[in-house]
């Protein structure tokens, strides 16, 4: 096997002391990969660049990734506001009809386990444009359906899809920045994933209430909205991951020179189905067996993010059952979470002060544990949410205010729970990002596909105020 004549360093390119003597001019070397840098032909990200730039890419990059997640996140329990229609439409249960939004959810179980393999396989870019691709295909599909199966079907797909803008988000974001940029820009994040499935039953709602719309009209917008990120994403987004520019560089580089024994170490890589396999596609399923604390983190994220498909749940039982809200106003008071969300969001950011200075303090090193400690004032507020939730919004003679603020802590309880489990498995496995987001992402996602599924059966048999202590003793 040929030796790399390149390895990757942070972001250095180190000369092998083997192959010195292919490239005796160094300044001949450096000039050609500074030239190489700006070549027009590769759209990749070059360590060569002004700060300006860099920012610029850094911000532009970002918001393509948020855009693309919001959208998926948004489509997800937009079928919320579906299974009245659709459950009257074909004669099936509530229960049964809630599978639209579980088989999504499960969908983002599944897709991590290939996408983030993928992704550090052959670069972040390639995996966003086919996933936005097919994301968009199957939510076309979805609208177009005539059959329930073929709606619960293709709703999977689009899930699978869309989820790698979930599990590739944050390996981007952890290309570009260092830890400390790293964990304010998972705070826009986090609001993003949590945002998107919030908003969805409100814009649903008032599209079904319209005749001439329908509710097939849900996702023929998720279907616009989709070509509008795949377009984005085609022709903006640059290539994030260091190994993979490093391939780029390499291969110019063979050109400029005529040197064909320059090459990179990812490109050193056996493509044979074991080897990729065992060193790529097993590793998100092999931290959560084999990796403790990863479990336990995970576990708890899935736990959160659950709950918040649950909410997505049992928010049409009390607001549209009890207080007789149509479908788009009954959606209104997850503006409250929101608004919550929000708040833990400032929080967050103002964290991020005392953060910088114990990094400063500790010579420059984050302890992955410092992360976690938001989680504790925030699993006391998400509790108190869920108390709140259950006492007041059970009686129609109960003003309609009072359920809806509970959704103020509930809001910021999610938040500085779910985004410390996300930025703690990223910090204690940097060098497998992807991999690890994708084994919290098939958690959660397990937990958000299951969790709407006993929500009703719940509320039926144990009542609105009992399911709350239920959930609050988990916590």
């Amino acid at each position: 096997m040929r030796r790399a004549l390149w390895s990757y360093r942070g972001a250095q390119l180190i000369h092998s002391p083997e192959k010195k003597a292919v490239l005796s001019n160094l300044t001949t070397l450096i000039t050609s990969i500074r030239r190489i840098g700006r070549s027009r032909r590769s759209r990749l990200a070059t360590f060569c660049c002004s700060s300006n730039e860099l920012t610029k890419t850094r911000l532009y990059t970002f918001a393509l990734v948020s855009f693309a997640t919001m959208i998926v996140s948004m489509t997800s329990s937009i079928f919320s506001t579906l299974v009245p229609t659709v459950s009257s439409k074909y004669g099936i249960s509530r229960a049964v009809g809630n599978l639209g939004l579980s088989l999504y959810v499960l969908g983002f179980a599944t897709g991590p386990l290939i996408w983030a393999p993928f992704s550090e396989l052959k670069g972040r870019r390639l995996p966003f444009v086919l996933s936005m691709f097919g994301f968009t295909v199957f939510s076309f599909a979805t609208a177009a359906s005539n059959e329930l199966q073929s709606i619960f079907i293709n709703r999977f797909f689009a899930g699978f899809f869309g989820a790698s803008p979930f599990t590739l988000a944050g390996a981007v974001c952890s290309d570009m920045l260092s830890a400390q940029a790293f964990t304010t820009s998972m705070v826009g994040f986090g609001i993003t994933v949590f945002s998107g499935p919030l908003l969805a039953p409100t814009i649903g709602g008032f599209i079904v209430m319209e005749e001439h719309l329908g509710w097939r009209w849900t996702h023929y917008l998720a279907g616009i909205l989709g070509v509008a990120s795949f377009i984005l994403v085609l022709f903006f987004l640059t290539e994030s991951y260091a190994p993979v520019i490093l391939v780029s560089k390499a291969r110019c580089l063979r050109q400029e020179s005529r040197n064909w024994s320059i090459h990179a170490a990812h490109e050193e890589i056996e493509l044979n189905f074991h080897s990729i396999f065992q060193d790529y596609f097993a590793i998100p399923l092999k931290l959560l067996a084999l990796d403790p604390i990863i479990l336990c983190i995970c576990v708890f994220g899935a736990f959160v993010y659950g709950l918040l498909y649950l909410s997505i749940t049992t928010y049409p039982i009390i607001f549209q059952q009890i207080h007789g809200m149509n479908p788009g106003v009954g959606g209104l008071p997850f503006v409250a979470v929101i608004v919550g969300q929000v708040f833990a969001g400032i929080v967050m950011y103002g964290r991020q002060r005392s953060l910088s200075r114990l990094i400063q303090e500790n010579n420059g090193e984050l302890v992955p544990e410092w992360l976690l400690l938001t989680a504790i004032p925030g699993s006391a507020a998400f509790s108190t949410g869920l108390f709140w939730l259950g006492w007041t919004g059970y009686r129609s003679d109960v003003h309609w205010i009072w359920p809806t603020l509970s959704g103020i802590p509930t809001g910021f309880g999610l938040i500085t729970m779910f985004l410390p489990s996300v930025q703690y498995v990223v910090h204690v496995r940097r060098n497998r990002a992807a991999s690890a987001i994708a084994a919290h992402t098939f958690l959660r996602s397990l937990a958000g596909s299951g969790f709407p599924l006993f929500a009703t059966c719940m509320v039926r048999n144990l009542t609105l105020q009992e399911s709350g202590i239920a959930l609050i003793f988990f916590l």
